[in-house]
């Protein structure tokens, strides 16, 4: 009642009024501050909790000045400017220490905090009050002093837990509380008997007092505001930044995979409500890994780039286009006509076809567009994406189109592959595997010179399988690598027993050449099955070479080192035949089938058996002709002066059991050639010991 008496009676209530703006609006500034601070770490969070405690010390100090000057007693009064000062300093160092203790994730050192804090206002308001000189007699009353000190407290714990959880208005209703409480019923405290008549000497002008150190307060709040809308400002552009940089792809600009599967499941869910439809495109660039491998990462990239940009310049409404990785795009449409993806699918083939210039160069673009369509081919991002996959790899292994859609035979060929796979590894682990070899022979001399080994798979349901269908699906599962190296074992053992004179050609894929040791594993098979050096061959595509040159040229070099030779195959079907001729160390030129077909009757074939021919001779390199399978071939290689051949006009492959038998040709075998190649009558040396 003393408190409520006090405050009526003896306060200007318009100041009173004023002093409790002053403090909530202090009060929230601080809890902002403060708030940004628990955001923060190591000096951040330092140089806010410094913030926050000068707000909370000028506006709990500001609180207690205007209070002051509310207060009424007719009683001339002056201020000591040290103790007026001190009291704002220890209601800041308070307010820090208690600010840095909240960050403690201890319930009791929180509520040490607030007795801090509570302790912190106490001390600023008795300073203030010290600091308040009168003429005549102050006393004081130690019930409503302890009252007081209490009150502050009990709120000022209640505001360390309030704002350690988060929940700001009940913060500031407490620190609003915490100071008011304290300096009403602290006031309540005092009674003051003055020396002089009443009146005499009294202060005038606190309304123009109050509204200096208001103004003075707002300042400083204005300031802290400031900084913190400003800190804000820069979070926000920061976070939108790294939200960019998270969701686009740092070399095209484009979206990235993130973000394009966040873009899809935003459409799906649209397009679910509103009953639309959506078509997803996965697209691939053609012979991308050779342009880098020829022109180098930076062509490369800037390849990409480029094919990006015209992404970009194509979309149109309701699409979007992002960069999945490496020269892989995904798209996504809305439509709601089938023509509308139709003419969708033709902007992508025309960005993708566009010739691109790197300096001196145009590259001829091109690559394989897979499309499915929400809801027939799929109702998850997932379905769609891989069901897209699926019609991309069609259009790559078709080269009559370059856009495909998904259709439901393509999970049924994907399953297939998926099964011949794992079929695979078992008929590996199970000894399905087996090797036939085809002879290569010297026809000037008429001597056979060696046998090339050829894989052969003879499952045990399906019966015999083409290489030409399971070992692309080999590389593809990195099996080639364990299979590569059971031929290599297998052909090398089955050749040491032969007649010494006799080599055996192995073929290497490309995924060989760039994922193992080579060099290391043809010492170890050679030193583990016996076989001379100068007996084995290694034959390399020039595919194979172009993916890594650099690595198959040290391989290359490595197995050379070790005595092997290496012969290129497929010759004169590769990128860059000439370069690779002239880099890389071959001990023999393989000459493809393909321009031994229609060698009698075609004269551009004859015309490049004849430059490889005079390449050979330049070089200093053995040219062997595939494919021979006419006595009319074998007579114009011959005129050619072409002495190395192989092909079904000499035998077909043949198991190790059915190769010619002592004193025979190669026409004498099992599997002899057919009768209208006439074959070879002619007296070999021995094949066998």
């Amino acid at each position: 009642m003393r408190v409520l008496t006090c405050l009526v009676a003896f306060h200007d209530l318009r100041l009173v009024a004023l002093a409790a703006l002053v403090c909530l609006g202090g009060g929230y500034v601080t809890i902002e501050l403060f708030r940004r601070a628990q955001e923060r770490t190591g000096i951040q969070r330092g140089g806010w909790i410094f913030m926050a405690a000068v707000a909370a010390g000028c506006s709990v100090w500001c609180t207690h000045f205007i209070a002051i000057l509310a207060y009424r007693t007719d009683i001339p009064a002056q201020y000591d400017p040290v103790r007026t000062l001190a009291s704002l300093l220890v209601m800041i160092a308070g307010g820090a220490l208690a600010f840095f203790m909240i960050h403690a994730p201890s319930f009791a050192r929180t509520t040490l905090s607030g007795v801090v804090l509570g302790l912190s206002v106490s001390a600023m308001h008795y300073l203030g009050m010290f600091a308040y000189s009168v003429d005549g007699f102050v006393q004081w009353d130690p019930t409503y002093v302890v009252l007081s000190v209490v009150a502050a407290l009990g709120f000022g714990i209640v505001f360390a837990h309030a704002v350690a959880a988060g929940h700001r208005w009940i913060a500031l209703a407490a620190f609003t509380s915490s100071v008011v409480t304290l300096h009403f019923t602290g006031m309540a405290a005092v009674t003051v008997t003055a020396l002089a008549p009443a009146g005499a000497g009294a202060t005038g002008g606190t309304e123009g007092l109050a509204v200096a150190v208001t103004g003075g307060l707002l300042l400083l709040l204005g300031t802290g505001v400031a900084s913190y809308l400003i800190d804000s400002d820069v979070t926000e552009q920061n976070v939108d930044t790294l939200r960019r940089l998270a969701l686009s792809d740092g070399l095209t600009g484009l979206p990235n995979r993130t973000h394009f599967v966040g873009r899809l499941d935003a459409e799906l869910a649209r397009a679910s409500a509103q009953a639309g439809k959506l078509a997803v495109a996965i697209i691939d660039l053609d012979k991308f890994k050779e342009v880098n491998d020829l022109y180098g990462h930076d062509a490369g990239d800037s390849v990409l780039r480029i094919v990006a940009g015209r992404f970009s310049a194509m979309l149109q409404e309701g699409e979007l286009i992002a960069r999945m990785g490496g020269d892989e795009f995904a798209a996504v449409k809305r439509f709601s006509a089938d023509e509308e993806v139709k003419e969708f699918g033709v902007r992508l083939e025309e960005a993708l076809f566009e010739p691109i210039r790197l300096g001196e160069s145009d590259i001829l673009g091109g690559g394989s567009i897979g499309l499915s369509i929400y809801p027939d081919d799929g109702d998850t991002s997932a379905r769609l994406v891989g069901n897209a996959d699926l019609a991309m790899y069609r259009a790559k292994s078709d080269v009559t189109r370059a856009v495909c859609y998904y259709d439901a035979t393509m999970d049924e060929a994907a399953r297939a592959r998926r099964d011949l796979a794992a079929e695979m590894r078992t008929s590996l682990e199970e000894g399905h595997f087996a090797l036939h070899y085809q002879v290569q022979t010297d026809f000037e001399r008429g001597e056979i010179i060696g046998y090339e080994a050829l894989l052969r798979w003879n499952h045990p349901t399906r019966g015999l399988i083409e290489p030409a269908e399971f070992v692309p699906l080999a590389e593809e599962t990195g099996l080639i690598l364990p299979l590569g190296e059971w031929v290599l074992r297998t052909a090398c053992a089955e050749a040491a027993r032969w007649d010494p004179r006799m080599s055996i050609a192995v073929n290497i894929s490309a995924v060989q050449l760039g994922h193992i040791d080579l060099p290391r594993l043809v010492a170890e098979v050679l030193r583990d099955t016996g076989l001379a050096p100068a007996r084995l061959e290694l034959e390399i595509t020039e595919t194979a070479i172009i993916r890594n040159r650099s690595k198959a040229l040290r391989a290359m070099e490595g197995i050379r080192a070790l005595g092997v030779t290496v012969a290129i195959d497929d010759f004169g079907t590769g990128y860059s035949s000439l370069a690779t001729l002239r880099t890389f160390p071959f001990d023999r030129i393989k000459l493809d089938r393909a321009f031994i077909r229609d060698l009698a009757t075609d004269q551009q074939s004859l015309a490049i058996m004849r430059a490889v021919l005079a390449l050979g001779r330049s070089l200093n390199i053995r040219v062997l002709a595939e494919g021979v399978e006419t006595r009319d071939q074998l007579a114009v290689l011959q005129a050619e002066g072409c002495t190395q051949a192989q092909g079904f006009y000499f035998g077909y492959p043949s198991a190790p059991a059915q190769l010619a038998p002592a004193g025979a040709g190669p026409a004498a075998s099992a599997a002899a050639p057919p009768a209208a190649a006439g074959g070879l009558n002619l007296a070999f040396p021995l094949p066998l010991r």
